[in-house]
């Protein structure tokens, strides 16, 4: 949290986590790198500028491998979790995607068998609902405070992942923002961050692969006052994707991210305050 909250404006980083249980490692089948693989390594690096501009960052402890954020908490899987009954086909937890991961990238593995549904109630415990808890905490203070809140969910994404965007002036984009198409936020924030980005220098989609998870749908609720955006960074800016390692292009991401940031953050106030005249 910032000494001082100046902006409406709430960071969330759910799946940079990396504090991987001893226990949970212990009976993978995959090794650590793999492992991190569904990682949004460094996610959290890229964004800590935000409390210095004035607006809470909330940043997950726990990897998305063993819980993921971004993910409704009755997304149980029935081929990890004992006792779970099959319901209608939902696809992310037919792909092995619940809110408890049975694979990671290229549809991995994590484990063999099953997990227990106490092990399953351990985790959402121990990660999902205290981070859930304070995401809503904060935002609720938020809008106490300034009258609305904007929250910007950060995760990055494989470049691999981009063979599926539109091309951005004749380029694959380095950031896909996420609105569900218009439904978690003011169309007046999207094209904010969109010129910010652009600005510098990031060529920009929108919501084409990805328009936004469980989080920006949950949370994004333009008519009670509270915005959502999704904000999608390709990897390859920053990081070897082989060995999950910063690049030398990490610090020149970071730096641009950081004004990226503090832009955020101002913006809130004075795009609001317009689309409220």
């Amino acid at each position: 949290m910032p000494g001082r909250v100046t902006s409406r404006a709430v960071f969330s980083s759910p799946h940079s986590g990396s504090d991987y249980p001893t226990a949970f490692m212990a009976g993978a089948l995959l090794d650590p790198v793999a492992l991190r693989s569904s990682e949004d390594a460094f996610v959290d690096r890229l964004f800590e500028a935000a409390p210095r501009a004035g607006a809470p960052m909330l940043v997950a402890r726990f990897p998305r491998a063993y819980v993921d954020l971004n993910r409704k908490e009755d997304e149980l899987d029935p081929a990890l979790i004992a006792g779970v009954e099959r319901v209608a086909t939902n696809p992310r937890i037919a792909a092995g995607l619940g809110v408890i991961p049975r694979v990671v990238g290229e549809g991995r593995a994590i484990q063999a068998g099953k997990i227990s549904m106490e092990e399953a109630q351990l985790r959402l415990r121990q990660a999902y609902r205290p981070f859930h808890k304070m995401l809503e905490q904060i935002l609720l203070q938020q809008r106490r405070r300034f009258g609305s809140a904007i929250l910007f969910d950060c995760h990055s994404m494989p470049h691999d992942a981009l063979s599926a965007a539109p091309l951005v002036h004749g380029r694959r984009p380095d950031v896909i923002l996420g609105d569900r198409f218009g439904a978690s936020c003011g169309h007046w924030l999207i094209d904010a961050a969109m010129g910010i980005f652009t600005a510098e220098g990031f060529a920009v989609a929108r919501n084409a692969p990805f328009a936004g998870g469980f989080i920006t749908q949950h949370y994004g609720k333009p008519v009670s006052g509270i915005h959502a955006l999704q904000i999608e960074i390709d990897r390859k800016l920053y990081m070897d994707e082989r060995t999950i390692l910063p690049h030398s292009g990490f610090r020149e991401a970071s730096e641009r991210l950081a004004r990226v940031v503090v832009a955020l953050a101002q913006v809130c106030d004075q795009a609001q305050s317009l689309a409220a005249e």
